[in-house]
């Protein structure tokens, strides 16, 4: 099916929920001249998402073409349900766990309204919170699920396929049970392991903590998400969660004969094995992930000198792939990690060298 295909997406568009997601996606929709209503229990959710320029709060006569669910895991089920009821329009909501709303959706309304709902979730977030955090960028390029069950109405599966595209992401069709295990390999598992390795540093001591460099850092960054959110998650997600958890048990049990018996070849197939997944991680453009080299820059950390080091780059005529950046608590300077193509890593140092960039090797 080509874009040509799919419905247009005229609006009106309700959003129920006015935090993160459910923001960013009014702020698509409003500028693209989409009507947005908006529902939020928080009113000044509401007014703040209003304020952004968002959509305006709804009212009993809206009509809208669909109604986008964006509330905690908790509330999902209800606020399907109710959307479903008050309104004749398609229903997705973008919640991380799918086939579990899906259930409990089928249980409590009839089969014309079921088919009106379908399922989605953007691979897109942040660890912040609340409608300031959005942006109508937040989901380009991403892959966005859409999770239809075998009662959806195809027209209601091509409606929101094309809320997708609108939004500048890149649908993905699959089964609710299927995602559900997807989600739990690629995203609540990772961060499980963020939160037991951010665990171990919350009353460490001092002289340990000042040790801490960009690596931990990478480590435990998602382990900053609401709590209370990730709780909701996890138990809407338990039984797949649960599979993972016992495979990594069984993991870290090796792991630990390893070390412990100083068994060398043991030790390194474990290690070889994480290479091999980060190896499987999709790259650039969906593509296969290409080899890489670190190539690390000393940066003054005083205004204009990152943005002169990315000129700079420019100026030499290499892609930067990535970028990550170490502040040294003991000097004034930043430690700016720039991930190029391993070509191109000794033609960027050696010509940030000749520019008078400290390098480290």
């Amino acid at each position: 099916m080509t874009d040509d295909d799919l419905p247009a997406l005229t609006g009106p568009v309700e959003v129920v929920g006015a935090g993160l997601i459910g923001t960013s996606i009014a702020l698509v929709c409003s500028r693209l001249g989409i009507e947005v209503v908006l529902r939020d229990t928080s009113e000044e959710n509401l007014r703040t998402a209003h304020g952004l320029g968002a959509g305006r709060a709804a009212r009993p006569d809206d009509r809208p073409q669909l109604v986008v669910v964006a509330v905690p895991p908790a509330s999902v089920g209800d606020a399907i349900v109710d959307a479903l009821s008050r309104t004749g329009a398609v229903v997705t909501d973008v919640g991380s766990v799918k086939a579990a709303p899906f259930e409990e959706v089928a249980g409590r309304v009839g089969p014309d309204d079921l088919g009106r709902y379908v399922g989605s979730h953007p691979m897109a977030g942040s660890e912040r919170s609340g409608p300031l955090a959005a942006s109508a960028a937040l989901f380009d390029g991403r892959p966005w699920a859409v999770t239809p069950h075998p009662y959806a109405r195809p027209d209601a599966v091509r409606l929101v396929e094309s809320l997708v595209l609108e939004c500048g992401a890149a649908p993905l069709v699959m089964e609710p049970g299927e995602h559900d295990r997807a989600v739990a390999r690629i995203s609540h598992l990772p961060h499980l392991a963020a939160v037991l390795v951010a665990g171990r540093l919350a009353a460490a001591p001092a002289e340990h903590l000042a040790l801490s460099g960009q690596g931990v850092r990478d480590v435990t960054r998602v382990a900053a998400s609401d709590p209370a959110l990730w709780q909701q998650i996890l138990e809407a997600n338990s039984e797949a969660v649960l599979d993972l958890l016992a495979e990594v048990r069984a993991d870290l049990d090796a792991l630990m004969a390893a070390v412990a018996s100083d068994t060398a070849p043991d030790l390194v197939e474990i290690l070889t094995r994480g290479n091999a997944g980060t190896a499987a991680i999709p790259g650039k453009h969906g593509g296969p992930a290409r080899p890489t080299r670190s190539v690390f820059v000393a940066v003054p950390d005083h205004p204009g000198e990152l943005a002169r080091l990315f000129g700079d780059a420019g100026e030499i005529g290499i892609n930067i792939e990535d970028v990550h950046i170490d502040h040294d608590p003991a000097r004034p300077v930043g430690l700016t990690e720039l991930v190029v193509e391993r070509g191109s890593a000794e033609q960027l140092l050696a010509a940030l060298e000749s520019r008078g960039w400290t390098t480290h090797r």
